[in-house]
């Protein structure tokens, strides 16, 4: 009887491999235009895939040999990287290819098929709903909590002034505190209580999602739920979610009774102050009870997506922004020197929205450290029909990964690219339009973009006696 087993699974096992290789080998005989990097068979490339230190210097490695548009290949699954500026601007500049690579699927776990990881109408859908909730009109009145939060993490930071500290450790709870506040309207103190269950499954989460694309073992759907790493996210995953519609559930109670507020409540609160913000979620569940198809798991993946797009992305974009500020003393002082120019002596009162848009050294700062560092250094697409490049056929169902960390430190796009030169955005120069995208750009543009600029312009602004 076990012998049967045994023999049967063998058979099936091999009848896999075999489809698997059968797949790959037409699909990179559709697609012998692109040059073909080697690698050993069954895994492929795969092993070139180490820590992240070593796939940027594997990927660029690559590129400087072989060209900047390359075909890779992962346990038999043929993938396309690129770091080269019009292959770049074909896929993100048209409405060909906009569906998500197949990588995101390990996302949807967490975050069900929001806005980060739908395709085809469903996101187009959700785009159209969401983009207001991002108009400066709402933004500007979540100004003050970022200043807030920045405060708290000013003070946590000067106890530590001649100390060797990893920044970002303190700068991740930052972000979080400001993302439940502003998405959820929920307050959790991550500064104040750094091992909280919902801050310590959320690093979690983030934690599994970052190794499964380079982990063979992980990276199968098959072979991932027998693995320590699986339940864990299960376990992370169902205390998010309940945590989520917890937070759903209480504001949903809120909005219906200030809909029930009498007019003259409304406006006898209003004129004495009281005038609640307009949290992410809240928009949602006015979107819902206005007539929009949106169910509370509708409800959760986007309020999940924003949580973690919105925290993660920003820690890292603030960490590099310090620590090059940090490490440039002229930067330090022309930074100063424009803050004085707006502030004055009074340094104590908050930034206004104004304030921040008059930053505009800040900015090029800014912008020069997602240059070298961006927050996403990679993104992907998937084909969904054939689709013709340069008059080659990029067969459809391939994966597609943009290497925007590398391209972005292209010299045809930027002369010396690994020197931090803030001035390169004091005038436009020419740049090419997709020359700097650490946003990604066109139609699947990251709609948070303005809300991210914002955050890591209040903290800098208020960094200076710490740096």
């Amino acid at each position: 009887m076990w012998l049967i087993l045994v023999v049967t699974v063998a058979v099936l096992f091999v009848t896999m491999l075999l489809y698997e290789w059968f797949r790959c080998t037409m699909l990179k005989n559709r697609l012998k235009w692109v040059k073909d990097i080697p690698g050993i068979p069954i895994l492929g490339n795969a092993l070139e895939f180490g820590d992240t230190d070593e796939t940027f210097a594997n990927f660029q490695g690559f590129f400087d040999k072989h060209g900047k548009l390359l075909l890779l290949e992962v346990a038999m699954k043929p993938r396309i990287i690129s770091c080269d500026y019009d292959f770049f601007e074909f896929m993100l500049g048209g409405q060909k290819v906009l569906n998500k690579s197949t990588v995101y699927t390990y996302l949807m776990n967490w975050l069900g098929t929001g806005l980060l990881t739908s395709d085809g109408p469903k996101w187009k859908k959700r785009r159209r709903l969401l983009t207001p909730a991002f108009h400066f009109s709402i933004l500007e009145q979540f100004v003050d909590t970022f200043e807030t939060q920045g405060k708290v993490l000013i003070r946590k930071l000067e106890s530590l002034v001649d100390k060797d500290i990893d920044i970002y450790k303190y700068i991740t709870l930052y972000a979080l505190d400001v993302i439940c506040e502003t998405a959820m309207g929920i307050t959790v103190n991550a500064q104040e209580d750094s091992e909280s269950d919902y801050v310590r499954y959320v690093k979690e989460v983030c934690r599994i999602v970052a190794i499964r694309p380079h982990t063979i073992f992980k990276s199968s759907q098959l072979l991932y739920p027998l693995s320590k790493d699986f339940f864990r996210e299960q376990q992370a995953v169902r205390h998010l979610h309940s945590v989520t519609y917890s937070v759903i559930d209480s504001r949903m109670k809120k909005l219906e009774q200030e809909l029930a507020m009498s007019e003259a409540k409304r406006q006898e609160n209003e004129a004495t102050g009281i005038k609640r913000k307009m949290a992410f979620l809240d928009i949602l569940l006015r979107s819902t009870i206005d007539g929009q198809p949106l169910s509370r798991e509708d409800i959760r993946e986007e309020v999940d997506t924003f949580m973690f797009e919105g925290h993660d992305t920003t820690a890292s974009a603030i960490s590099f922004c310090v620590f090059q500020v940090a490490t440039h003393p002229d930067v330090q002082e022309k930074i100063l020197e424009e803050q004085i120019s707006i502030f004055g002596d009074d340094f104590n009162r908050n930034a206004t929205l104004n304030d921040l848009q008059e930053m505009r050294y800040l900015e090029c700062v800014v912008k020069e450290t997602l240059r070298l560092f961006p927050s996403v250094p990679f993104i992907g697409r998937r084909t969904n029909e054939d689709t013709m490049y340069k008059g080659n056929l990029i067969p459809k169902d391939v994966n597609i990964t943009l290497c925007i960390y590398h391209m972005m430190r292209d010299p045809e796009q930027y002369p010396n690219p690994n020197e931090f030169d803030p001035s390169r955005f004091e005038y436009n120069d020419g740049k090419k339009p997709y020359s700097f995208v650490p946003f990604s750009a066109g139609p699947r543009n990251c709609i948070g973009e303005f809300p991210l600029i914002n955050k890591i312009f209040t903290y800098t602004q208020s960094d200076e006696e710490v740096l």
